[in-house]
């Protein structure tokens, strides 16, 4: 797509029941994850991507979310609001409010997942803007909590089915997509009783042939569910800097890097 993209959707109308169930009250896009809200991650990473226009589809806790929020995002980024009055329901239900407002293809993401910058890259280089393009995860033995993972079938690069019980699968939706304006109108088939999944969408999109899978490779992301969730990120971003930190120290000490004098 050679980076044509400069439109994301991010969702973050739920309350984070799992997360405030183990106690913990703050807003699920503000945990505190090394000091910083766990949406700074995702906004400064999708800014770096160039990404010029943000829809965020809030709901609960609304107006309390939009004012923590709005100081965090950067200056090259316009965040447009939209409120999702039916945010009990599941997360199609958030995508389809947006719809009058948001040009495609977009990106599409979820206020309470991490994702390595390589990953947001790959995904706006490699996708095709008239079909649903998943990033996908096909390291099974490093997902988190493999049960509750949403699973997905591939036949080469294109998604067959997918679904959080499958049983014969080849990796994990990672939560991360670029989508085409016509996956409005899967998930709006998809609705029964006024209510849809994400899932359901793609897996009637997937039904005509139009769901590719984009492996990320050894990139990492993370889901941020649980307290435990939380935990391992703020581990993996420790050592992930305690790392980069190691080879810049390094880097400087070889010989021919000598400091200014």
């Amino acid at each position: 797509m050679s980076n044509a993209s400069s439109e994301a959707m991010i969702l973050m109308a739920g309350s984070g029941s799992r997360l405030r169930s183990a106690g913990e009250n703050c807003l699920k896009p503000l945990l505190p994850l090394l000091e910083r809200p766990l949406i700074s991650y995702t906004l400064d990473t999708l800014a770096k991507a160039g990404i010029k226009t943000i829809y965020a589809v809030v709901g609960f806790e609304r107006h309390a979310l939009r004012a923590h929020v709005n100081p965090l995002i950067p200056p090259n980024i316009n965040v447009c609001w939209i409120d999702n009055p039916a945010w009990q329901k599941q997360n199609g239900i958030s995508v389809l409010v947006a719809a009058p407002h948001v040009t495609a293809p977009f990106l599409l993401t979820m206020g309470d997942h991490l994702f390595e910058q390589s990953i947001v890259d790959l995904l706006l280089r490699e996708a095709k803007p008239d079909e649903l393009n998943l990033a996908i995860d096909k390291k099974l033995d490093s997902i988190f909590d493999l049960n509750d993972a949403m699973k997905v079938r591939m036949r080469g690069d294109r998604l067959i089915t997918i679904g959080k019980d499958l049983k014969d699968y080849g990796a994990i939706d990672t939560g991360f997509f670029v989508c085409p304006r016509k996956f409005f109108d899967y998930l709006e088939k998809a609705k029964k009783n006024g209510d849809c999944s994400l899932a359901d969408g793609v897996r009637l999109m997937a039904a005509d042939g139009l769901v590719r899978g984009i492996d990320i490779g050894a990139a990492w992301w993370q889901d941020i569910d649980t307290p435990e969730m939380l935990a391992c990120a703020e581990q993996h971003l420790r050592t992930r800097t305690l790392r980069q930190t190691t080879e810049s120290i390094s880097a400087s000490t070889q010989p021919g890097n000598k400091s200014e004098e």
